[in-house]
């Protein structure tokens, strides 16, 4: 198991928009709940559970420690103030240690790939992250995705590359692409794309032209007669 990571949280009294006031002093209103278990309001430091979602994001076991008690929980949802850009609620899920879940784990891609940088490439990463299934207390908190293995322009890497304990079972078919490169299009492709846009562009320009205005079509008519 990795090392816990562990935050602070308190009681909650004040609900409704009496939290404003909370979020002025730099505190976050939270809920936990879980199965089996009656939703409870909470209080948590802003800082604090800016450090722990940094590292734990919403995949990694927390440690929730209140009223002197201490509960294993995923952060489960948190909203984010469209205006500061800050967090304003967080939802905690209690988990029950014996019984296995399903999280997304994310991918953080290192290296640096020779596809890319000899070969002027352009890298296409199909996942960020993965779905899991396992006991909480063995959770990653991610997956690292190398992608100096990425040599040439027929070299991807696939979940069934991953390094995976056998206590974790992957929800996602093995074959499925996680990274590769893409070759640089040549300039005869680029000289094409640019030609077709060109048409396309001319085409709709001359429906418009060709579309009489309301007015206009009122005129031919009435010369017409």
């Amino acid at each position: 198991m990795n090392k816990a990571i562990t935050l602070k949280a308190e009681t909650r009294e004040v609900t409704g928009k009496k939290v404003k006031q909370l979020r002025k002093e730099n505190m976050i209103p939270a809920v936990i709940y879980g199965n089996k278990i009656a939703s409870q309001n909470l209080l948590v430091n802003y800082l604090d559970f800016k450090r722990v979602y940094d590292k734990a994001g919403e995949s990694a076991l927390v440690e929730l420690e209140t009223k002197g008690k201490k509960i294993n929980v995923l952060v489960h949802d948190i909203q984010i103030d469209p205006l500061s850009g800050k967090f304003s609620h967080v939802d905690f899920f209690q988990v029950n240690m014996k019984e296995e879940v399903e999280t997304e784990i994310p991918l953080e891609f290192i290296g640096e790939s020779a596809a890319v940088k000899e070969l002027g490439g352009v890298l296409v990463k199909s996942l960020d992250e993965i779905s899991v299934k396992c006991l909480p207390a063995d959770l990653p908190e991610k997956y690292e995705i190398d992608i100096s293995k990425l040599a040439t322009f027929d070299d991807v890497i696939a979940v069934k590359d991953l390094e995976v304990s056998d206590k974790i079972e992957i929800l996602v078919d093995p074959e499925t692409i996680i990274a590769s490169v893409q070759e640089p299009r040549s300039q005869e492709e680029l000289e094409s794309l640019e030609t077709k846009v060109e048409e396309d562009v001319s085409k709709v320009e001359g429906v418009v032209k060709e579309t009489p205005a309301e007015g206009e079509a009122t005129e031919e008519k009435k010369e017409n007669k």
